[in-house]
């Protein structure tokens, strides 16, 4: 979500300060250093299954590295998007950062000249022949920062999707048939009118991120396909807002507000606030990433499940948020190596038991079985080339604008059609000519 990202537990933000910013050592690429410090940052909350394996991750650099120490700095999801540009184009560049992949965040700093050709890094090391070409493609832009081709700015060493978790024992509770694997859309939606009966609003929400936009997107996907996702994502051909697949996610998303599957309260609510009504046992439903899993296996005390959102071959997915190296990096030497353990099978076969998505374990390291079923969705979804990216990635700031425009819809303040115009106006005028 974004990668949009994105689409993780919401964390404190720390002020980016000088405060924050340690005076590190530099690698190969020369400046002045005492090469003891990497300094790392990233957004992944520490209860994550990202935050569990990096943070083991952490650990075996300075086992491995005698004298290193790695100084990890926890920036929320917010800040980073909002300040990377200015911090990466100054000297309080970390060495190593988490950032959100697409055209319209690592595609445009690539495109600024702010982060690190990794491609030599990738081809030697051999991270490439670890990744299918599903999650590649938000590793690579092109010299007009468009994804899918050319130089490597960043490495995931994971993958994500969206779908569908839900409180078992809420289903149990009011008497609604669970959901399973081949429930349809048409059932989910008899399941959620069953909600509504009994004063329950079915889907946990968040108007004022990305929550919401992605609950649109997904129903637009379901009446769309590859062709269709290209168009919108990588520019091959002309995106219609008024087309059959957005007109259908703007008016279904807006219908099912009226119905009361999604609150209109809800328009200013976090994606943090509908992780935390979703924990506390007061939405039966929440349409969102994988990287919850790990926090929603802890924090969770009811029976609860997941599912593919239903009567679809598309859903939102990429490989991870990418390791990217800002170029003003004093210690990218260092960087490369901690990036090169976190594509460890040692940590690739944690990460995978935290309940996150590996991109290079050994499959039968993985004993959980919520962490075997939510990867073995990945693996199906993979196979059909079902992974459709995020609605905000095209073009510059269009995260901003599906949020406002999309709460207009939660509000009643936009119809369907002006909504649709709203976003084709603000594509059109960041999209690159072709």
């Amino acid at each position: 979500m974004l990668t949009a990202r994105r689409r993780t537990a919401a964390v404190a933000a720390a002020a980016m300060s000088g405060v924050l910013l340690l005076a590190s050592c530099g690698g190969s690429d020369g400046g002045s250093s005492d090469g003891k410090t990497l300094r790392l940052w990233h957004y992944e909350g520490p209860e994550s299954a990202m935050g569990v394996a990096w943070d083991a991750a952490i650990k075996e650099f300075e086992k491995t590295h005698p004298g290193v120490k790695v100084k990890f700095e926890e920036k929320g999801f917010e800040q980073i998007q909002k300040t990377a540009p200015m911090v990466l184009n100054s000297s309080d560049a970390p060495d190593l950062m988490e950032y959100n992949k697409g055209n319209a965040t690592a595609g445009r700093l690539s495109q600024q000249g702010l982060l690190t050709d990794l491609t030599a890094e990738v081809t030697e090391r051999g991270w490439d022949k670890k990744l299918s070409a599903g999650v590649r493609t938000s590793s690579q832009y092109d010299a007009t920062g468009v994804m899918g081709s050319g130089k490597w700015y960043g490495v995931p060493n994971y993958a994500e999707y969206t779908l569908v978790y839900y409180n078992k024992d809420l289903f149990k509770k009011y008497g609604i048939e669970e959901p399973t694997p081949s429930t349809t859309i048409g059932e989910l939606t008899a399941a959620m009118d069953k909600f509504v009966d009994e004063g329950v609003t079915p889907l946990a929400n968040a108007g004022a991120e990305y929550i919401a936009q992605q609950y649109l997107y997904q129903l637009a996907l379901s009446k769309a396909d590859r062709s269709w996702v290209d168009t919108y994502e990588l520019y091959k051909g002309r995106t219609d807002f008024h087309d059959a697949a957005w007109t259908y996610g703007a008016r279904t998303f807006a219908d099912w507000v009226d119905k009361g599957y999604i609150a209109k309260s809800t328009v200013g609510a976090k994606v943090e606030d509908a992780a935390v009504s979703f924990i506390s046992g007061k939405s039966p439903l929440l349409f969102s990433g994988s990287w919850w899993y790990g926090r929603f296996k802890t924090e969770a005390k009811f029976d609860w499940g997941t599912f593919l959102w239903p009567s679809t071959n598309l859903t939102l997915g990429s490989g991870g948020n990418l390791w990217v190296v800002p170029k003003a990096a004093k210690n990218k030497d260092l960087a490369y190596d901690f990036i090169d353990i976190t594509m460890s099978e040692k940590i690739q076969n944690l990460l995978g038991n935290q309940g996150g998505v590996p991109v290079a374990a050994d499959p039968s390291a993985i004993t959980d079985p919520r962490a075997k079923r939510l990867i073995a969705d990945f693996t199906s979804l993979s196979e059909k080339d079902g992974l459709a990216f995020y609605p905000d990635w095209p073009v510059p700031d269009f995260y901003n604008v599906l949020v406002s425009e999309t709460q207009k819809l939660i509000t009643g303040d936009a119809k369907p059609d002006a909504y649709l115009d709203a976003l084709q106006d603000a594509y059109d005028k960041g999209a690159p000519k072709r």
